[in-house]
C-alpha cells in the first residue's frame, strides 16, 4: 500500500476546482441581474457591470476548467480571478444597498 499522493488526479481535481469557481459566479451574476431587474437604472447599471465581469471570469476560467487552456499563463489567471470575484461582491453590496435604501 503506498501512502504517497496520486499526481496524476492533479490535473483532474484542478479542472473541477476552475468549473466550481465558474458556476459559482453564473449563479452569483444570474442572482444579481434578477436582484437588480427593478426597472431601476442604477440597478440597471450594477448588473451591467455584473455581466461584464461575469464575461471577464468566463474569459479566465472556461480554458483551465475545460482542461483547453495552457497549463501556466504566466501566473496572471489566478489574481485576475481573485479580483474579479472582489469586483463582484462589491458590486452585489452596491444591490443590496441599492435595495435598502
Amino acid at each position: 500500500m503506498s501512502t504517497g499522493r496520486d499526481p496524476g488526479l492533479q490535473p483532474e481535481r484542478t479542472r473541477l476546482a476552475w468549473r466550481r469557481t465558474l458556476l459559482t459566479v453564473t449563479v452569483v451574476t444570474a442572482l444579481a441581474v434578477r436582484l437588480a431587474a427593478t426597472g431601476d437604472p442604477t440597478g440597471a447599471l450594477i448588473a451591467g457591470a455584473t455581466v461584464l465581469v461575469w464575461g471577464a471570469l468566463l474569459v479566465l476560467c472556461w480554458p483551465r476548467g475545460t482542461g483547453t487552456g495552457p497549463a501556466r499563463s504566466g501566473g496572471r489567471t489566478l489574481p485576475l480571478v481573485a479580483v474579479g470575484t472582489v469586483v463582484l461582491a462589491l458590486l452585489g453590496v452596491l444591490l443590496v444597498l441599492r435595495g435598502l435604501w
